[in-house]
């Protein structure tokens, strides 16, 4: 008989498609044998290459859903994809850690749908310097890490992030060196080189990521192998398919 599964929770849009958002950070746990819960935090209409319209759930409906789970699981590690603003986040997150003592957080800061939508045009960057010392990790790409540190380079943005959180800094918009990611910690940079395989730019990639991220932490991975064994998971997916949806497998 197998053990218990470590459980692990997703707060994010739910993308019809499958390629993002909820479905395939669930589809992502399973297949890491963790057990996922899933909170909606916003309905979109989109395709894998086409974003359509959002509703954004209210953080009181959020908390609705959260609240039962973490009554009744214990969950030490969850993952958090797109929420309507950044208030909104913070408190998410600070009721979150009230609720579950000792959880940790890994963000995927999404402020942009790879099928083009813009979600957030502004960075209110003092709710950020609120937000950051709260989470694990967060997983911004250049142009994210750019945004949020207000710097003019990804890499000084990630340093500049990285003294409040630690900071994987994904490779797949840096001109310099496509696909190497760089987790940035108080123990200084590790690069994560890209892989032999030939991959195809896929919808929902980030989200996978992290959601790998989270299911490597709560089965013992450290901080390292977890992200290191993320990018190999999201690796498989880029290269199983060359449409903008893959197939999910270790």
């Amino acid at each position: 008989m197998e053990q218990q599964r470590p459980v692990v929770m997703s707060f994010a849009g739910l993308d019809p498609s499958g390629g993002a958002g909820l479905l395939a950070d669930i589809k992502t746990f399973e297949q890491h044998r963790v057990y996922g819960l899933g909170v909606c935090t916003a309905l979109t209409v989109q395709t894998a290459s086409d974003f359509i319209s959002v509703d954004w759930l209210p953080l009181p409906r959020i908390l609705a859903q959260a609240k039962p789970l973490l009554a009744t699981e214990t969950v030490s590690y969850c993952k958090i994809g797109i929420m309507a603003d950044v208030q909104s986040l913070l408190e998410l997150v600070r009721t979150i850690k009230h609720l579950s003592p000792g959880i940790r957080i890994v963000l995927d800061p999404v402020l942009k749908a790879s099928a083009g939508h813009t979600f957030h045009n502004s960075i209110p960057r003092q709710a950020w310097l609120e937000l950051l010392p709260e989470l694990y990790l967060i997983t911004p790409n250049y142009h994210e890490a750019v945004l949020l540190a207000g710097t003019g380079d990804g890499d000084e943005a990630a340093a500049q992030l990285s003294t409040h959180c630690a900071v994987l800094l994904k490779g797949g918009h840096h001109q310099a060196r496509p696909g190497e990611d760089a987790l940035y910690t108080g123990n200084g940079i590790q690069r994560l080189l890209p892989g032999p395989k030939q991959v195809h730019p896929k919808h929902g990639s980030g989200c996978v990521l992290s959601a790998a991220i989270t299911a490597n932490l709560a089965l013992g991975c450290s901080l390292s192998d977890a992200c290191a064994n993320a990018k190999a998971y999201t690796e498989n997916l880029l290269s199983s398919h060359p449409s903008l949806t893959g197939y999910h497998h270790i």
